[in-house]
């Protein structure tokens, strides 16, 4: 019985382990055939196989066309300073409404969370419309301040992390405090935001990387492209009605997901943290 249970488990780890390769490899095919493609001239491009290894690893020529060519320093300046200054803004509310959420009890409030749950739920684009009238009456298109004020919103993933982590936080810490003397701006500010710092990391991350590679908002409102172009604007300089060059695409794709990925890897603990402790009620 026991050599049919230890043989059991060997089937179980060996298939999990196929599995486990087979997903990896779907996974990282395209970025491997991004990584190729980058290495490749535009004739070695078009007549070989896309995951095809290129024959010159020394070929830095696309990376040089996409760096000189496409604008990439200033859509990196327009996207870095959009990121940081959504982020403060889209954090700071986001935790503000989760604090009042979590810790008042008044009517509405489950209304409230119902509504963000129904906004999760509703295709972005099924309300570009009726936003893109908002923006236009506003005079808010084509303007770096209205592009800024539509994507500070708070988004719905991390309202739920802000919530459930302060559900993690016991109460006696709020009523402590207010018996000292603190206000509730001040149990907020001075003993509550601290300990959030985990789910504030875990939010600034996935609200950054979202800002960072967004295409058709910055596309469809920051119309004058030689004055504002982001990161991922400044990707389709190559792309053409009739042609697009996909191997210097594929060079500037490396050269702007590197930011990203070395973010991820100096706070990669505190995205797990965050996930982990937001997504668990203790």
């Amino acid at each position: 019985m026991g050599v049919e249970r230890t043989f059991k488990d060997y089937v179980i780890k060996f298939f999990k382990h196929i599995t486990l390769i087979f997903a990896s490899a779907v996974c990282l095919l395209p970025l491997v055939s991004c990584v190729f493609a980058a290495f490749k001239t535009a004739e070695e491009f078009s007549v070989t196989s896309k995951i095809t290894p290129p024959q010159d690893w020394t070929h830095f020529d696309n990376f040089i066309s996409f760096w000189n060519d496409s604008g990439i320093l200033q859509g990196f300046l327009t996207s870095v300073s959009v990121m940081i200054i959504t982020i403060c803004i889209s954090v700071m509310m986001g935790s503000m409404l989760a604090y009042v959420l979590d810790r008042f009890t008044f009517p509405g409030n489950g209304l409230i969370r119902g509504a963000f749950l129904l906004a999760s739920l509703v295709p972005g684009l099924a309300m570009q419309v009726t936003i893109y009238k908002m923006m236009v009456n506003m005079n808010l298109v084509d303007t770096m301040h209205g592009y800024i004020i539509l994507m500070a919103g708070t988004d719905v993933i991390s309202i739920y992390i802000l919530l459930q982590y302060f559900e993690n936080l016991p109460r006696a810490l709020d009523e402590s405090a207010i018996i000292e003397g603190c206000t509730y701006y001040g149990v907020f500010f001075k003993i509550l935001m601290p300990l959030l710092r985990p789910a504030m990391v875990t939010c600034m991350i996935l609200k950054g990387v979202g800002i960072y590679n967004e295409y058709y908002n910055a596309n469809l409102y920051l119309q004058s492209k030689a004055k504002f172009k982001t990161v991922s604007t400044a990707l389709y300089t190559y792309m053409g009605p009739t042609k697009s060059q996909y191997e210097i695409i594929s060079a500037g794709v490396l050269i702007c997901i590197l930011p990203i990925l070395i973010i991820f890897l100096l706070f990669q603990k505190q995205i797990y943290n965050g996930m982990t402790n937001g997504a668990v009620k203790g």
